[in-house]
């Protein structure tokens, strides 16, 4: 009986080949390669219809499921450009180049995209400077969908009360059209319309009233599924929108001990919730070859634990394909070791911030791309972050080798001061490394000097200014 079976295998595999070839279905192996170099993509995500693969140390990912002429085949890596390709008759690999990109954007809310002086004005920067992508709200801060969302639940909790844009999908057309890297800005746990609405999914005062931040914004409790769903939900709608990446902000518990949650507020049942939600977006998104991003505090980088908010380093680590530290001077109220002074050392908080984050995960550079400081200083001597302390940041990152960066201002106004004018970028010379003076400023194993449990935000004002 047991010399049968590798003869019953055999004829099943046979005629399971058979039943592919009648079907017009075929099995390949993709290879993903650099577009310039033309060496190949290790680690490297391929999607092939709802099963997900990952290149070998050649390139190569092995499919074990057939394909049919109406397949998608897409693939993305850190680093590069996502890219589709149509399945090829034959059985040689199908091969799929990646180009390299590095995002360097400004942030937009839909109020900035719909108004036509702050559009062109941000348009203007993407023809003339180094400016090559837009973050766009999709959720915002105040929890509502601007544009003509088909999700039932953003209607029925008052999310959908003003529609600035009609078309989603059509609008992000437009700016791809203009070779604009899109990303798309989804605010989680914030949200007043879901947590007035949804009582039973928002955060609590202890006596169980509803809670409110010191913007007298609601939240929503980060350990309730449904509050997950609904936000992934968003996040596929912008993908099917054509976004090339999905970035989730306020992906926290607050920035309080005084809330009530639905669980206890551990630091393990925190860390849990945040880094669960984020798998599970990641999962859910996998179909559509969307890169995910993350929005962390500056001093996540720093802490050992997990800044009493749920996002701790070690745990994000390899879960979203960016994690984006808020690196704003600004909001270092205590400074990093060696420098008390943020805002007149940009460059340092920067670049040791990125570093501090890298040593401890062990994540290459270009898994990190920072948000920086284009905003007026609201907690040392005012001084606007335009001109050279913006361009002290922008060095920093390059040095460091993240993959690219992103300006922050919450009223939507940049400068071309302190950014690369289009034609001075063919004549730049290739970033250097941090000069050891930096790299040693902070040792790795010294921990954060003053209080490394607080988190920064809590003595922000505005809070809105510094996310």
């Amino acid at each position: 009986m047991n010399k049968m079976k590798p003869v019953v295998r055999y004829f099943a595999a046979t005629l399971f080949c058979v039943a592919l070839l009648f079907n017009g279905a075929y099995a390949q192996d993709v290879k993903v390669i650099d577009s310039m170099s033309k060496k190949a993509i290790k680690n490297a995500t391929v999607q092939v219809d709802n099963t997900t693969l990952v290149t070998n140390e050649v390139g190569i990912a092995a499919l074990n499921v057939p394909l049919s002429p109406s397949s998608k085949i897409s693939a993305k890596s850190p680093g590069y450009t996502r890219t589709e390709v149509a399945p090829s008759q034959g059985t040689a690999a199908i091969e799929i180049p990646l180009r390299p990109f590095e995002p360097k954007a400004l942030y937009l809310s839909m109020y900035g995209v719909s108004s036509k002086k702050l559009r062109n004005a941000a348009l203007k920067l993407i023809e003339e400077t180094e400016i090559n992508a837009l973050v766009i709200d999709v959720k915002s801060d105040w929890g509502v969908l601007n544009y003509k969302s088909s999700i039932p639940l953003a209607a029925e909790i008052g999310g959908q009360k003003v529609i600035l844009v009609k078309d989603l999908k059509e609008m992000v057309k437009t700016y791809k059209d203009k070779g604009i890297y899109m990303i798309a800005r989804i605010v989680v746990f914030k949200d007043k319309p879901l947590a007035e609405a949804r009582r039973d999914l928002a955060v609590k005062t202890q006596s169980g009233d509803l809670w409110r931040d010191k913007e007298k914004l609601a939240w929503v409790d980060p350990f309730r599924k449904e509050v997950w769903d609904y936000n992934i939900d968003v996040a596929i709608e912008a993908a099917k929108s054509g976004f090339d990446e999905i970035q989730f902000d306020y992906v926290r518990f607050p920035d309080s001990l005084k809330p009530k949650f639905s669980k206890p507020s551990t630091e393990e049942a925190r860390v849990k919730a945040i880094t669960g939600f984020l798998q599970e977006a990641k999962r859910r998104l996998a179909p559509y070859n969307v890169y995910i991003g993350a929005d962390i505090f500056g001093y996540v980088c720093w802490n050992k634990d997990d800044t009493q908010i749920g996002q701790k380093l070690e745990e994000l680590a390899g879960v979203p394909d960016y994690l984006s530290p808020m690196l704003y001077p600004s909001g270092f109220q205590y400074g990093i070791p060696g420098y008390k002074n943020p805002v007149q050392n940009p460059n340092k908080i920067v670049y040791l911030s990125l570093k501090r984050a890298q040593e401890r995960t062990q994540l290459p550079p270009n898994r990190f791309r920072p948000w920086i400081q284009a905003f007026r200083d609201y907690a040392w001597d005012r001084r606007f972050f335009k001109g050279e302390p913006l361009r002290e940041q922008i060095k920093a990152a390059e040095q460091f080798g993240s993959h690219g960066w992103m300006l922050w201002n919450p009223q939507n106004n940049y400068y071309p001061e302190g950014l690369r004018q289009k034609s001075s970028q063919t004549a730049q010379a290739p970033v250097q490394a941090a000069p050891p003076a930096m790299q040693a400023a902070a040792p790795a194993n010294q921990a954060l000097a003053v209080s490394p449990n607080r988190p920064a935000a809590q003595a922000v004002t505005p809070v809105a200014a510094a996310k």
